[in-house]
């Protein structure tokens, strides 16, 4: 693909980013205006197009040509890129060579009310850029209602705004109930609406010194007419994190 190619599908994939959906949720932070680089040495974009949509999430890198992300963020290789800016700021677009859906995955779990393990992992054609680093992934498991998170994404930064997304942002949020031994639910402490919304899902929710990821971003809801910044909802790492190896093993990543 050239230059000029890889330019006007990052343009097309970005300008997709639309409202946010509860029946469709691709994620991202709502309510800070600043951006956040203390992680983004472990966190990128992924893009997908379809033949009437596209789209793109977060990512977690988690080895050099390897990046976690939500299932229902991935589709055929041939339509997935991973993106990231340069130093210089310019768009980087790396192809995807293979991806590994969570085998307890179900696409149609919000409409059947079943559990759903929302996680893929995405390996890229070629490494990432050298400033880049695998994110230390928790494998201890277990959270305590009240402790404190953060959330980073590259979505909107306001809902249904979707010109407000592409920049890494963060916001804090706690662990509330119901305590669950796959999924973690999270709130805003202050009560102000920041927590996941479109662009975000696939991104990781640390533990509050900022050194583990605990989950990754899913799902969110919101009151009233809103998609987002009440409840942000996701698999936590730790029970997967054998599957994870796993697939990074066959992978010889």
């Amino acid at each position: 693909m050239t230059m000029r190619r890889r330019r006007r599908l990052l343009i097309r994939l970005l300008a997709a980013a639309g409202a946010c959906s509860i029946g469709s949720p691709a994620l991202c932070v709502v309510g800070p205006a600043s951006e956040d680089q203390s992680f983004s040495a472990h966190v990128v974009m992924v893009l997908k197009r379809g033949v009437d949509r596209a789209g793109f999430c977060t990512g977690v890198v988690v080895a050099p040509r390897a990046v976690l992300t939500a299932a229902h963020c991935v589709t055929a290789v041939k339509d997935m890129r991973v993106h990231y800016r340069d130093d210089a700021g310019r768009p980087v677009l790396i192809d995807v060579e293979a991806v590994a859906v969570h085998p307890l995955f179900r696409a149609d779990a919000l409409t059947k009310r079943v559990v759903s393990i929302d996680l893929a992992l995405v390996r890229t054609r070629t490494p990432l850029d050298a400033r880049f680093s695998a994110a230390e992934l928790d494998d201890g498991g277990g959270v305590a209602v009240g402790r404190s998170l953060r959330i980073f994404g590259y979505g909107v930064a306001r809902e249904g705004e979707g010109n407000s997304a592409g920049v890494l942002r963060s916001a804090a949020l706690r662990v509330r109930a119901p305590l669950s031994a796959i999924l973690l639910w999270a709130e805003d402490p202050n009560g102000a609406g920041a927590g996941a919304c479109t662009g975000d899902s696939g991104g990781p929710i640390l533990s509050d010194d900022g050194r583990q990821v605990l989950a990754i971003a899913t799902w969110a809801t919101g009151s009233g007419a809103r998609h987002c910044g009440t409840v942000t909802q996701g698999p936590l790492v730790a029970p997967q994190r054998g599957w994870i190896d796993s697939v990074l093993k066959a992978w010889r990543l």
